[in-house]
């Protein structure tokens, strides 16, 4: 989803640059969610998908995206970054419970991430605009311990008060936008931007992007 207005470009400038001087340090570990846990090697085709968990063209960008990273199997790396829209009230409590589950169950990460599109009008504006923070908070984490086991509940709730797990949210959030994203979906397909970020990308222009670089490979070879 493309940012609405210049004012909500400024705000988002803003946060990154106040946010920028408190992390001075790049993260020990790399931002993002792998999706399956393959070899990689000089000719794996790496994609890096910019999602928020509660924005509808993200919602929309992923079956095509799932059906063609089922199709090339091992030859194409796919990463999740989170980029939690300022205007998405919800977005950061929901990329941060990403965040959590992924510490506890990293298997669980996507199956969360799939749930939150499924059920995503639960956590729109609109529909959460006369609740506290604190009761938002407690939705999430009961949504996110269905998906994670009821078991996990006091796991997922202690997350929300450990400062790790907002920084966290927080790199995800400065490392979208250090690569100049300001729109979701956005995708980069060996490092470089695609077009038409802010709009989901069907399974036919999938292919149309990744064959011919496969092709290439083989022709190298």
């Amino acid at each position: 989803m493309a940012m609405p207005s210049a004012l909500s470009f400024l705000l988002l400038f803003s946060a990154v640059a106040v946010g920028v001087i408190a992390q001075p340090l790049p993260p020990p570990r790399h931002d993002g969610f792998v999706y399956t846990d393959h070899r990689v090697d000089p000719d794996t085709v790496v994609v890096e998908a910019f999602l928020d968990p509660v924005c509808p063209d993200s919602r929309d960008a992923w079956p095509p995206l799932k059906q063609a990273l089922q199709y090339y199997g091992p030859r194409v790396w796919l990463v999740v970054h989170l980029l939690p829209l300022p205007y998405h009230d919800n977005a950061f409590v929901a990329s941060r419970a990403l965040h959590i589950v992924n510490a506890l169950n990293t298997s669980a990460t996507f199956q969360l991430l799939e749930m939150f599109f499924k059920q995503q009008e639960t956590f729109y504006n609109d529909q959460t605009k006369n609740m506290s923070r604190a009761a938002i908070v407690k939705s999430v984490v009961i949504f996110a311990s269905q998906v994670v086991g009821n078991s996990h509940y006091s796991s997922i709730a202690s997350g929300f008060n450990d400062r790790q797990t907002d920084l966290k949210t927080r790199v995800s959030f400065k490392y979208s936008t250090s690569k100049g994203v300001s729109a979701t979906p956005s995708f980069f397909l060996n490092g470089f931007l695609l077009p038409n970020a802010g709009s989901p990308i069907d399974y036919n222009k999938w292919r149309s992007f990744i064959d011919p670089l496969i092709a290439a490979q083989g022709q190298r070879k």
